[in-house]
């Protein structure tokens, strides 16, 4: 259908204007760009007076603290971010309101961002520099508003066509499609551990029917499957690729669980501390420390005596406290994920899917006996190492790692009541037992062994001396489960990519994909914070909604970013 669009003049700074009044809409959500977010006064407008689902995306050019922000909102002043580079995805109003923040260059998140906008609200005194970047964005007839009079040379040659010195309307010079998800809203999804359960609940969410086929008979039987996992970003000097994405993920991830009614799981905030290995690793830490001055929300470094006093102990070094970390029950998030679908969803537990078939349109699920178990044109592999034995998956370059977990009851007052980690990690009391682990083993034993008992063992011991004089009488108890790790441990998000087909590709957009099959895969050990961004971000992109992250971070994440490296090795 045509977009209609009505230019209007804007009188004041401030945008005034309600969404509805600048630019009706034929579709059943808005898009908007506020490159001048200020605190939030045009935001709180469009929620109030939006019937439609919103996307905002918003730059801030200045740091803005929650009890700055324009018309107190308790639920956006809770899920306010501390200001870190990056995009920051807030879910509002149950998730019919989508506000992404956007901290950095302007120019830069500009250009990282993936959306078609329907509305620019623009800063003039940017408008100029930014104008190609902001038409690279548009959908066809949006419409762009400015606060005040600017020079409109560069906006009028990058597609803006002015009715009056603040407002333009977007005309491309070639035909461009606004992306809207096409077809029937229906996926079957394979596997009921956090990445299930999390694609699940944002789909579900958004509208979408949902089959969840689980081979096992309850949820988080495998990887998932872990007493307390633990939620805690990773540093880097030079705030590398891995550093971001763990960012974002740690942020969005303590934004999710917090948003869960709590008593359906178990878990806490009770701060995590990262200890240094040694003075050489310590002294790196601290370089990192002065270099990003990171807020102390997000990540403190502390000297050895302020770890010590925290610990009630002497440690030798210092380290990093993450104070909005801690740990949760995998098992109990699943569940509380999967009854927040409520009828969208149906979950099928002992379903043994052995292949998949393509019919039509559809994609068929078959157990052993050529039974079809599911039908729908859309699967999610969320099922970690079961996901390279069906035969279009076959060439996924996924490693199934073992990890034992020790569980020691001890007495609550033997160890602090923090997430404590180095090489090792151990928690507080979680049903009764302080889990500390966990071994990276190659081999595929699924028995607790001895052997990976004293690693686990002796990782706490050297983190935290003589908390454990004697470990001798401890009995044999723990769990083993299999990560599904790739070979850079970052996740597989998005769609997945036609492993055996020879074609020439120079870009991810050039690989070959599977029609309708997405995979969320690779979580290894850290699940609990990458599932709720990663299923954002496929949930996104199966609607055509503006990404949830920088396009860069979702190329990384991208399935088909082997099979690229492998085509372009084969071309070269």
């Amino acid at each position: 259908m045509r977009r209609i669009a009505i230019c209007i003049p804007v009188a004041r700074l401030a945008y005034p204007l309600a969404m509805s009044e600048i630019l009706p809409l034929v579709d059943d959500r808005c898009v908007v760009l506020d490159t001048c977010f200020g605190t939030g006064e045009a935001f709180l407008r469009q929620c109030q007076s939006s019937t439609r689902p919103l996307h905002y995306l918003a730059f801030l050019a200045r740091p803005v603290t929650a009890d700055e922000l324009a018309g107190q909102s308790p639920a956006l002043r809770s899920a306010w971010p501390d200001h870190v580079a990056g995009f920051h995805r807030l879910l509002l109003d149950e998730g019919r309101i989508s506000l992404t923040l956007m901290i950095g260059d302007l120019a830069n998140c500009l250009s990282q961002c993936v959306a078609q906008v329907d509305a620019f609200l623009v800063d003039p005194l940017a408008a100029g520099t930014v104008a190609r970047r902001l038409a690279r964005l548009a959908a066809p007839q949006a419409s762009l508003h400015l606060s005040a009079a600017s020079p409109v040379a560069a906006l009028e040659q990058a597609g803006f066509l002015f009715s009056s010195p603040l407002q333009a309307c977007y005309q491309p010079r070639r035909p461009v499609g606004k992306a809207v998800a096409t077809g029937r809203r229906h996926a079957i999804v394979l596997g009921a551990g956090l990445a299930g359960a999390a694609i699940c609940e944002r789909l579900a969410a958004r509208g979408w029917r949902l089959t969840l086929l689980e081979r096992h008979a309850d949820v988080a039987q495998e990887a998932s499957g872990n007493l307390a996992g633990i939620v805690m970003p990773v540093l880097s000097q030079d705030d590398n690729l891995a550093s971001r994405l763990s960012r974002a993920a740690y942020l969005f991830a303590v934004r999710r669980w917090s948003a869960l009614a709590q008593p359906l799981f178990d878990g806490e905030r009770c701060g995590v501390l990262q200890l240094a290995r040694d003075a050489e690793h310590a002294a790196a830490q601290q370089r990192i420390a002065l270099r990003w001055q990171y807020p102390a929300r997000y990540a403190r470094w502390l000297d050895s005596a302020e770890a010590g006093a925290l610990l009630n102990c002497e440690t030798p070094q210092g380290g990093w406290l993450f104070a909005q970390g801690g740990w949760a029950h995998p098992a109990g998030v699943c569940r509380a994920l999967l009854a927040a679908c409520g009828e969208q969803l149906t979950v099928r537990y002992q379903q043994a899917v052995t292949r998949l078939q393509r019919v039509g349109d559809d994609w068929q699920l078959l157990d052993a006996d050529g039974v079809v178990l599911a039908q729908a044109p859309t699967v999610i592999f969320a099922n970690g190492n079961g996901a390279t034995g069906f035969a279009q998956l076959a060439g996924l370059p996924l490693q199934a790692v073992r990890g034992q977990v020790t569980h020691v009851s001890a007495p609550a007052s033997s160890a602090p009541a923090l997430v404590v980690c180095r090489e090792g990690y151990l928690t507080p009391p979680v049903q009764g037992v302080r889990c500390a682990g966990a071994t990276y083993d190659q081999d595929d034993a699924l028995a607790l062994r001895w052997s990976s008992q004293h690693d686990n063992l002796q990782r706490v011991q050297a983190m935290l001396p003589g908390l454990w004089p004697d470990t001798s009488g401890f009995a044999l108890a723990g769990r083993v489960g299999f990560r599904c790790v790739a070979p850079d441990r970052l996740p597989l998000v998005g769609a997945l990519p036609v492993t055996t087909a020879s074609s020439r590709a120079e870009r991810l957009r050039d690989v070959p994909r599977w029609p309708g099959l997405h995979g969320l895969l690779g979580y290894a050990s850290r699940g609990l914070i990458w599932a709720p961004l990663a299923a954002e971000l496929l949930a996104a992109q199966l609607e055509g909604e503006p990404l949830p992250l920088e396009s860069d971070l979702a190329d990384a994440l991208d399935p088909a970013r082997f099979r690229l490296k492998a085509l372009r090795q084969s071309s070269g």
